[in-house]
């Protein structure tokens, strides 16, 4: 437990040593990182900044994804004594520009994929992706720290880009110290059994550059030496595959993934139509026992995995529809609450004492009372130290010492405190009754048809009324009669009677998932009548991103004629929009949609029936079947391409210096490309090799089906001699499988998840293997390279091998199974590593270049 200063952890992070501390993904990687490995890269940094002259009480701008990096330049800053500026990952550069006019930045780490403005270029700067490359020149032993105090700043938080000039929350080393204190008290009394489930495992959706995030992300796990996942993506359907497959204990998130969730619970059983049944389980599951409870849903539970057992939820307040829906299925729901000025926390649920719908007991060490009007006030270490403004601080709280909150809340006897809404959000009727947003949102989100739903308050004749904005499940609906529903669950000085469907797929958030209520309201306001658009939309805007042309919204446009859209940017479009919309889509949906409004009516339509398409790990990772593999290639493949073959290999002497993993690159000329590459490697290479084949055939086999052109699920003849082709055809699947470790490399749907299983297998050592071509060449001439390789090159960050066979064709067309020797010729280049800037086509064209040119 640190004493004063955050540069305490680090020591602590070093006697931690190889405890996994991190994992994130980088690309189709995933990254893992031990606690000893980010304390070295702090000290590093810590270093790097002595190296600058950059000395305590500075500020260093740090601007990037959640990351190993990022905790290390955090840490790194404590340590040398100077002060981080954290910044969003998806700040807007023109907000990230006057922020650092405002503080004087001697240095800047950003990301690689950020653009910044031209104040934030000129500045000396870090690539945070590359810090371990360009800081392996520095020792990584112990450095001795800048002393610091407790009321030294740690942090500048600038929690809002919409002001002209720019208010950061300032927090110090004692600030984030007497919030942890209690935490770390109360995890003493538990450690003794947590040695039983260790290593605790949290998924950590929130923004580090937000203070919530830190806790949750930095400063509490080291106590349980727990590790940390940074997702990559909010998709939900992601979300509970990575929960099951890194064994996740909790998820922190924000209440807007929660809802997602729960929405992506809904559409799987609504697609295998079993909602109803569902439904009635978990309504029958009210005011059961914890176990009987878990019993009934445990189909929910095996989605998520067996150690999956909490959600902690911070950033707004958690609908209590939402955590109820949890919480029935016996998932713990923990809730904190907290703003940036008062370091995050004043509140927090205690995990095994949960208070219904309540925000928490207030942590020790603070103190909170309630104003006349209801407002929460706090007091305490906790507090920030003043707000960075026009290059001054200015004091948080009153003269005593309180710092008003804008929230409304109330207290039960308990001690348990409960959010009511933003005071300034509060609508006050011509009878000067007070209408609380967070009320009414409460009796719409419990219509079935809204998604999401926003209370704003419109002036009426000088005075205000309520006026809901409508993110609806099908925006064909007519919400008279949800809204009549709605209403008849308030009292009448609360009744909606106005109301706006919102035209977009969502409303425009914060990087916390909290609707931009002012954005939304000024939308509304604007629009003359409901049927006007609100906005410019965040569809047309996520085109534009990935296309970097700005779209044609028309529903008539055509993406590959109109906006131009390739296979690739399809691909990058299909994540984008579940993450920002957080939804499901098939890709092979997203194949058949040929016009923008095709898209809209995609992201409306309910989920389709999954179909199975596996990616089978067993092939890599049930030792037996690799031993029997490699021994199948050491007696039968190897001396057969040997004595009938003869190949000659060039270039062997390219790969001394690699052990792998590689991305192997090769033409592709026959059904037997394979034993050549695996023969022209040396030794260590040749026995991890993962190869992608025609997915559609594979699957096809799978099902029993003789070739990929038939629908997967179709019916087929019980004839006799169909039934023994059948299995036939299943018992290849397997043998291929086995006895070669390929994958599904699909031409149609299935395309991410099979790059996203090639960069497992990266991460279990594998070296991968494509025929970029995607068929066999018929005159043995180098085909064009379809454009995912580039893409898989790109994220994947393993230098790519090219290879090129000659002479197989001629083979074959002399219908011969045996060759002369030199006849056939395997050529082996120099592994090639591009630049990280260069966009997917250019990789594609540069890797055909490199085979070419053998």
């Amino acid at each position: 437990m640190p004493s004063e200063s955050i540069a305490d952890f680090v020591p602590a992070f070093l006697k931690l040593g190889r405890e996994t501390a991190f994992v994130h993904r980088r690309g189709y990687r995933t990254v893992r990182w031990t606690y000893a490995e980010v304390a070295a890269l702090a000290y590093r940094f810590a270093r790097e900044l002595d190296a600058r002259q950059i000395a305590r009480g500075q500020r260093v701008l740090l601007w990037g994804e959640s990351g190993p990096e990022w905790v290390a330049v955090f840490l790194g800053c404590a340590l040398r004594g100077v002060v981080v500026v954290p910044m969003d990952q998806i700040a807007a550069p023109e907000f990230a520009e006057r922020v650092a006019a405002e503080v004087e930045l001697p240095l800047a780490v950003v990301s690689r994929d950020i653009r910044p403005g031209p104040v934030v270029a000129v500045l000396p700067r870090l690539v945070l992706d590359d810090l371990s490359d360009t800081l392996a020149g520095r020792s990584g032993d112990a450095y001795a720290p800048t002393e610091s105090a407790a009321g030294d700043p740690l942090e500048i938080v600038f929690t809002s880009g919409t002001t002209a000039e720019p208010k950061g929350v300032v927090l110090s080393h004692g600030n984030v110290v007497s919030n942890l204190a209690p935490i770390a008290r109360e995890i003493e009394k538990y450690r003794k059994y947590e040695r039983w489930f260790h290593p605790l495992r949290f998924m950590n959706a929130l923004p580090l550059s937000h203070v919530f995030g830190q806790f949750l992300g930095i400063f509490i796990p080291h106590l349980l030496g727990a590790t940390v996942f940074f997702p990559d993506s909010l998709n939900p359907g992601e979300l509970i595959k990575t929960i099951k497959r890194e064994r996740i204990s909790v998820l922190i998130a924000v209440p807007r993934v929660l809802q997602s969730l729960k929405e992506k619970i809904e559409r799987d059983f609504e697609a295998i139509g079993e909602l109803e049944k569902f439904r009635r389980e978990w309504a029958a599951a009210d005011g059961k026992h914890f176990g009987v409870r878990w019993w009934r849903m445990r189909r929910v539970h095996n989605l998520f995995g067996w150690k999956f057992w909490a959600f902690i939820s911070g950033g707004a307040a958690l609908d209590a529809e939402t955590e109820e829906f949890w919480r029935r299925m016996s998932f713990g729901v923990v809730q904190g609450y907290g703003l940036t000025e008062t370091t995050s926390l004043i509140s927090l649920n205690h995990p095994f004492s949960i208070g219904k719908k309540s925000i928490g007991k207030v942590l020790p060490g603070r103190e909170v009372k309630l104003a006349e009007d209801g407002e929460i006030l706090v007091r305490g270490a906790g507090v920030a130290s003043g707000y960075w403004q026009g290059r001054e601080v200015r004091a948080v709280g009153d003269a005593e010492g309180w710092f008003r909150t804008g929230d409304l809340g109330a207290l039960d006897e308990q001690g348990n405190l409960y959010f009511k809404g933003r005071k300034k959000d509060v609508i006050v009727t011509p009878a000067g009754l007070n209408i609380y947003p967070a009320d009414l949102e409460a009796a719409l989100r419990a219509q079935p048809e809204v998604k999401d739903c926003v209370v704003i308050g419109l002036a009426r004749g000088g005075n205000d009324e309520p006026c809901a904005v409508l993110l609806l499940q099908d925006r064909a609906q007519d919400p008279a009669a949800m809204m009549a529903r709605a209403n008849a669950g308030l009292a009448d000085f609360q009744q909606m009677r106005a109301w706006f469907v919102w035209p977009d797929e969502d409303f425009p958030r914060t990087p916390t998932q909290k609707p931009r209520v002012n954005v939304v309201k000024d939308a509304v306001l604007r629009a003359q009548t409901p049927g006007n658009a609100a906005d410019d939309g965040t569809l047309g805007d996520l085109i534009t991103r990935i296309t970097g042309r700005r779209a044609d919204l028309r529903p008539d446009a055509r993406l590959e004629d109109d906006l131009r859209l390739s296979s690739l940017d399809r691909v990058e479009l299909l994540s984008a929009i579940e993450d920002r919309y957080q939804v499901d889509l098939s890709d092979s949906s997203l194949s058949s949609a040929t016009t923008v409004g095709d898209l809209e009516k995609l992201l409306q339509a309910p989920a389709p029936k999954p179909v199975e398409r596996p990616f089978p790990r067993w092939a890599q990772t049930v030792a037996p079947v690799r031993w029997v593999r490699n021994l199948v290639y050491s007696t039968v493949t190897w001396p057969y391409t040997a004595i009938m073959a003869k190949p000659t290999v060039v270039g062997r002497e390219n790969l001394e210096k690699y052990a792998g993993p590689l991305l192997i690159v090769c033409n592709h000329v026959t059904y037997i490309d394979l034993g050549f590459v695996m023969y022209a490697l040396p030794m260590r290479l040749r026995y991890r090799i993962a190869t992608g084949m025609l997915g559609e055939r594979l699957w096809a086999m799978r099902a029993g089906q003789s070739s990929g052109h038939r629908e997967l699920n179709a019916p087929m003849s019980l004839s006799p001699g169909n039934l023994l082709r059948r299995w036939l055809n299943k018992l290849d699947y397997y043998l291929v499988l086995a006895l070669f470790n390929v994958f599904p490399l699909p031409q149609q749907s299935g395309v991410r998840e099979s790059f996203e299983f090639a960069g497992e297998s990266a991460d279990r050592g594998f070296s991968i293997l494509v025929f970029p071509e995607g068929r066999r060449s018929e005159t043995g001439e180098l085909g064009e390279f379809r454009s995912g390789v580039g893409m898989l090159a790109q994220r994947l960050n393993l230098p790519v091998l090219p290879i090129r066979i000659d002479g197989l064709k001629n083979l074959g067309i002399a219908k011969r199974h045996w060759a002369r020797k030199g006849e056939i010729v395997v050529r082996v280049g120099t592994p090639i590593v591009f630049d990280a800037g260069m966009t997917a086509d250019e990789i594609t064209q540069g890797i055909r270049d490199a085979v070419k040119g053998l």
